[in-house]
């Protein structure tokens, strides 16, 4: 165990200047001997407000760059953190480990997001104004641990030299609270009621899946006996208004100048963000060293990222965990140390199906073949467009029987990750467009999307697709969702209602994957309108979002022939 020092009060004098951890559970080292540690260090914030930060030194003595993780989750005391510690003391590097405001011992008030920006800033110049910092940080951390890195970066403050993000949000409208303009319930409830609503990190005998059907949306919270701010601003801004523009990070990168290793999974809720910064800082940081210092990592994992092989219903096999600490080395010993430059290709994705890893140059990859498959009126999925001049199929959608969320990209340990969608076969509120089996290997790799042309006899009301895998035993599983609700057709800025029973085009970003079809494997697309508790129904009124109970059953109806011919776009990989 590491030595307490009395100099304590040394550090003090420098003082007045400005649940989802990373994958260390298999990290077995030990502290040096010679460590010093001086725990809940009073760091004061340019408004005063003070946030508790322990230190830990390789050795008294010395200068050493430095590996900061700041955390809503913890004060630092659990085994995971303290083998943060452990890891990078033993590497030679100062650890500094803080709480942020309003979180366990930090003083001031809890919000999420916004003021990590200045706070993650008077941090790093803090850290480089110390007598044992040679003027050098590195940051990582997974989630709100990884969120923080990039809100530091906008300042672009001279010591933060490399970040290292793991399942992060990159853009908080799109992916954190609005995905295709659908509210994120069931995460925004969980989280951000009870786990971000309290400082402590509380559980709460809540049935977070089954419990929040309340309705008006905006007092859900008060329902469940709590009142949070930042949830009801969530609910207050359905559209992407100033609200949420700091906090789109992809549209900031010109302001950022730090290379990143982006880690994420293909069945983790901020995927889309792990790849849009990747392209987004490649392509707009502020320095060629920034864009040139991209990598990104996808693995075959959910949020609870490189923790299992077994993901939902599927086991990925033993290659599909990856030594988390040695790339972290890597990196931050070419960043930090002047070591030599990661090796490899700076794209590594893992291509389930095959079950293993690849490297790449770039996303998209160069050889994609974008590949539609049409949807028909007899069920199929099919390479060939319809050339009728009529095509058409319906179905009720009824917000009070929604369809259940089973699977998919959300936190939610019991329901994320593919899992076998036959339980849903009884619902009359899903249409099903099955492919014929492939006859040979067939990869798909990159970003997907579906162009789907409907109309509805409500005013509102929400499409989402499913693309499902068919195994020749029956077995299905999901591989990607999209969603898009339908006042945000033309964007998210502004609401557009229905003309009731006119056809529009909808286009459902359903993210990115990698998969290997097998010879005998189908592929189906499932067409419904609610994916529920993962996200908020549509009530189907066009009423005001969260400020209503009353719900109309919509009359859905999916268009297929030549002058509408909804689709499926697949990124096939020639092999």
């Amino acid at each position: 165990m590491p030595k307490v020092s009395r100099l304590c009060i040394a550090l003090l004098l420098f003082a007045a200047g400005p649940a989802c951890g990373q994958s260390f559970q298999n990290y077995e080292g030990d502290f040096p001997e010679s460590v010093q540690a001086f725990y809940h260090v009073p760091v004061e914030m340019r408004d005063g407000v003070r946030l508790m930060t322990d230190v830990y030194l390789p050795e008294e003595g010395g200068r050493f760059p430095t590996l900061l993780v700041r955390d809503m989750y913890s004060n630092g005391s659990t085994d995971l953190r303290l083998r943060y510690a452990k890891f990078a003391t033993a590497n030679g590097y100062a650890f500094v480990f803080q709480t942020v405001r309003g979180r366990y011992d930090s003083d001031g008030r809890w919000y999420p997001y916004f003021q990590e920006i200045n706070d993650g800033d008077d941090t790093l110049t803090w850290i480089a104004g110390q007598p044992w910092s040679d003027g050098k940080v590195g940051m990582f951390g997974s989630s709100y641990l990884a969120s923080v890195q990039w809100l530091a970066a906008l300042n672009r403050n001279p010591a933060l030299v490399a970040i290292a993000p793991a399942v992060s949000p990159g853009n908080y409208y799109r992916d954190v609270a609005y995905p295709g303009g659908a509210f994120s319930l069931l995460s925004r409830a969980r989280w951000g009621i009870a786990q971000a609503g309290s400082r402590t990190n509380m559980n709460y005998p809540i049935d977070w899946i089954n419990g929040i059907s309340h309705l008006p949306l905006e007092t859900l919270g008060e329902s469940l006996g709590f009142n949070v701010r930042h949830f009801q601003d969530w609910l207050a801004h359905p559209t992407y208004d100033a609200y949420w523009r700091p906090l789109n990070l992809e549209a900031r990168a010109p302001e950022m100048s730090v290379p990143a290793l982006n880690m994420g999974g293909w069945y983790d809720v901020f995927l889309r963000s792990t790849i849009g910064s990747y392209q987004t800082m490649s392509r707009e940081a502020a320095t060629g060293t920034a864009r040139q210092g991209q990598r990104m990592i996808i693995g075959p994992w959910p949020h609870g990222w490189n923790q299992s092989s077994t993901v939902g219903d599927l086991d990925f096999g033993p290659d599909a965990l990856i030594g988390v600490e040695d790339i972290l080395l890597e990196w931050f010993d070419h960043w930090l140390k002047d070591g030599p430059a990661p090796e490899g290709k700076p794209i590594r994705i893992f291509v389930m199906g095959e079950n293993v890893w690849r490297e790449e140059d770039q996303w998209p990859l160069a050889n994609t073949v974008y590949t539609d498959y049409f949807l028909r009126e007899d069920g199929s999925l099919s390479l060939t467009a319809s050339v009728e001049t009529v095509g058409e199929l319906q179905y009720d959608y009824d917000p009070a029987d929604p369809t259940p969320t089973l699977g998919g990209n959300i936190m939610e340990p019991t329901l994320r990750g593919p899992h076998d969608q036959r339980p849903l076969d009884d619902r009359r509120d899903i249409l099903r467009f099955l492919s014929e089996p492939f006859a040979e290997e067939t990869e798909i790799t990159g970003p997907l999307s579906a162009e789907i042309h409907a109309s509805s006899s409500a005013v509102d009301t929400d499409f989402m697709v499913k693309l499902v895998v068919v195994k020749p035993d029956g077995f299905s599983f999901n591989l990607v969702d999209g969603v898009i609700r339908a006042r945000f057709r033309e964007g998210f800025e502004q609401e557009q209602l229905l003309q009731p029973d006119t056809v529009y085009p909808y286009l459902i970003d359903l993210w990115a994957t990698s998969y290997l079809l097998q010879p005998g494997d189908r592929l189906r697309l499932d067409v419904t309108s609610s994916n529920y508790p993962r996200l908020a129904r549509n009530l189907n009124t066009g009423a005001t979002f969260a400020r209503t109970t009353g719900m109309e059953v919509a009359r859905q109806t999916i268009h297929m022939s030549e002058q509408h011919p909804s689709r499926l776009i697949l990124p096939v990989i020639p092999r």
